[in-house]
């Protein structure tokens, strides 16, 4: 049977060669006769496991070597939270950047643990681009910047990290692993790993040592970045499985080529979607401003709307999957991971084309 192809924002397609591999280990990992998912964490086999995902991903990224690597629970809901509680200590205030659905939430949880300073919102303008640096008002006293590289909901996406006296806080969620990043301008990086480095249940978080010492005194052991860093990201018993299918995906970026090829790819995949869009004459449409648009999430609606659900439809049919849009925008979206190949990309430009003739 013909593997579908898989465009959700949520759990997201896998390479094959990592399912394989993933597959082939079940069982039997190591020649242990057991599942990497039996193995204690502590062992030296699953500890050679998480410290080759730290190098290959230090090496990927180029991560400063004095800068912590931690493999962290909770997704990215849990670091609006965490993210606050550990980095805005005494001055109580931080700035954030207002581009999209998920920059909001941040706004909102980081309200609970400091004063927030909302220094730029495209809110005005349905979030269709990314507000000019120069007309943000920043606060000299905040403890960090934070902004979302790439909002998944409205396919916008900074194409590079503003520039910040204050550190640098990334929400790097659905654009980690699929294009360059400098950490070394960042004071910190979080991404969950579902969208370009594995499935659900890991997060990463790469911090700059010198903010280590800033959480509040309220922030648990299991929250602190500082304790988990001396933990080595084992506190508490970790997510192993999706840590060590990270550490799979991490060889496979590596065999393809790293970061540059994996962005050279990406912007094709997104540029064969847009060309479709634009050229359709209006049956599609893209609410982004061209400059802002993200190589990861293309949203788009239909010239009736009342199509979108026949639309959705015959991609099912079609081996075409997880295009309807965000329950908060409605539409539809495809979202363009690691894992998605060119010819998945060209199959569903294929697709959108013959649906529009058959529309007339």
């Amino acid at each position: 049977m013909a593997r579908s192809h898989n465009f959700s924002a949520g759990p997201t397609a896998v390479p094959l060669e990592v399912l394989t591999q993933a597959h082939d280990e079940f069982f039997d990992f190591a020649g242990t006769g057991m599942s990497v998912m039996e193995i204690s964490h502590r062992s030296p086999l699953f500890t050679a496991v998480a410290e080759e995902a730290e190098q290959d991903l230090r090496e990927l990224l180029e991560v400063p070597a004095a800068y912590r690597v931690l493999f962290l629970q909770g997704g990215a809901s849990l670091q609006f939270a965490q993210v606050p509680m550990n980095l805005a200590g005494e001055r109580g205030t931080a700035d954030y950047v207002h581009t999209g659905l998920w920059s909001g939430k941040a706004i909102e949880a980081a309200r609970r643990y400091c004063d927030v300073r909302v220094v730029a919102s495209a809110k005005a303008s349905g979030f269709d681009h990314i507000p000019q640096p120069a007309h943000w008002q920043l606060n000299a006293n905040a403890a960090y910047l934070h902004y979302t590289e790439n909002e998944t909901v409205h396919g916008v996406q900074f194409s590079d990290p503003p520039a910040s006296a204050a550190p640098l806080v990334c929400d790097a969620c659905s654009s980690l692993l699929s294009k360059p990043i400098d950490i070394a301008r960042h004071g910190l990086v979080y991404a969950a790993a579902q969208k370009n480095m594995g499935v659900a249940g890991l997060t990463v978080v790469i911090v700059d040592p010198a903010l280590l010492q800033r959480a509040h005194a309220f922030t648990p052991d299991i929250l602190n970045y500082a304790r988990i860093s001396d933990a080595r990201s084992m506190l508490n018993t970790p997510a192993t499985y999706p840590w060590y299918l990270t550490g799979l995906t991490l060889k496979w970026i590596k065999r393809s080529g790293g970061l540059h090829a994996l962005h050279q790819r990406n912007q094709t995949k997104a540029s064969l979607l847009y060309s479709v869009i634009d050229a359709s004459e209006g049956f599609y449409r893209n609410p982004v401003q061209a400059p802002y648009r993200s190589i990861n999430n293309v949203p788009f609606r239909l010239a009736d709307p009342v199509l979108e659900a026949a639309f959705l439809r015959q991609a099912e049919e079609a081996g075409l999957h997880g295009l309807k849009g965000h329950a908060s925008v409605g539409g539809l979206r495809a979202s363009l991971y690691n894992a998605v190949s060119v010819d998945a990309v060209a199959a569903l430009c294929a697709f959108m084309q013959a649906f529009a003739r058959r529309q007339g």
